[in-house]
């Protein structure tokens, strides 16, 4: 299986584990590595020592290439970049924020920067700004989100028909079947997501993990836009922001609902009632909860097939 993407990272499949912040710790990269993927470790979620410990780790894991995903909003932004500088880190993904800021500052030091968009508009600024390869995330996505509401299926052919670097398609995948329906549409690899929130290997809770297999169709939503978008499941939180838009808040009202650390609580912490479980609409297609090397493995044996039985349409 091997393309632009799989020769850019150096790895077997065109499978990247996406790095979400409180999920994606070093267990779960190394396994996806290991496993032919491209693991992640999501920075957004660990104060820079903490960052450091996990690429420590991971290093020792796995001797295949692995990754660490930035969200450039955060806090401590030029400490985590020196960080994975000084530790040797190859890959780097940089999302929520300007790709110029700090895409030609890592590849000066040999570091292959991907940059996540949600829109045609912002993949040619990435391009523009020298990035390697681009993630194009549709609406279908957990966590956070592009505010136009473009699916998957529209995004990657348009954004294809813009660009010229390597294409990664996300959100709404979590299968053989649809990684092979995106790569059809132009994408060169996927980004996978909530498939491996729900592996023996993620740092989620147990608890927020089995919300997640009992997800169905419809129990996610898209909300607070106003700050920044994020598709939640549709627990006693997400019920006070809907009851909180009937009466049109203010922005500050808004935030002081959300508060501080509302996704740890959800997410690492499992307080299934109050805290903020950010997942996609593909929950509904999990199931169980498996080790990250089975996901990939059954994802690509799931493509392989696909692939010839759709050969005979």
């Amino acid at each position: 299986m091997q393309n632009r993407v799989t020769q850019l990272f150096g790895i077997k499949y065109p499978i990247v584990q996406a790095g979400m912040i409180w999920n994606s710790g070093w267990k779960l990269a190394s396994a996806v590595s290991n496993a032919g993927g491209l693991g992640l470790i999501g920075a957004g979620s660990m104060y820079p020592e903490v960052l450091r410990e996990h690429i420590v780790k991971c290093k020792k894991a796995t001797n295949h290439p692995f990754g660490v995903n930035v969200p450039m909003l955060y806090p401590n932004l030029q400490e985590i970049i020196d960080i994975i500088i000084e530790e040797g880190v190859k890959i780097v993904f940089t999302s929520a924020g300007n790709p110029k800021t700090y895409t030609s500052h890592l590849k000066s030091h040999g570091i292959t920067v991907v940059h996540v968009v949600s829109s045609v508009k912002f993949a040619l600024k990435a391009q523009d700004a020298g990035v390697d390869a681009v993630v194009a995330e549709g609406f279908e996505a957990g966590g956070h989100n592009g505010r136009d509401e473009t699916t998957t299926l529209t995004l990657i052919p348009m954004v294809k028909e813009q660009i010229s670097i390597p294409l990664i398609a996300a959100g709404g995948i979590a299968t053989g079947r649809g990684m092979l329906a995106v790569m059809i549409l132009g994408a060169d690899a996927v980004q996978v997501g909530s498939r491996f929130v729900a592996s023996e290997e993620s740092s989620a809770h147990s608890a927020f993990k089995e919300v997640v297999v009992q997800s169905k169709e419809g129990d996610t939503e898209l909300t607070l836009k106003e700050l920044a978008p994020v598709r939640l499941i549709k627990n006693k939180f997400y019920q006070d922001v809907k009851e909180l838009y009937k009466k049109a808040p203010s922005i500050e009202e808004l935030k002081e609902l959300l508060g501080r650390a509302r996704a740890k609580r959800g997410m690492f912490e499992g307080d299934l009632e109050e805290g903020e479980l950010e997942i996609g609409q593909i929950a509904g297609l999990i199931h169980d909860i498996k080790p990250a090397a089975q996901i990939v493995s059954e994802m690509v044996t799931e493509f392989e097939l696909a692939k010839k039985e759709a050969g005979s349409l």
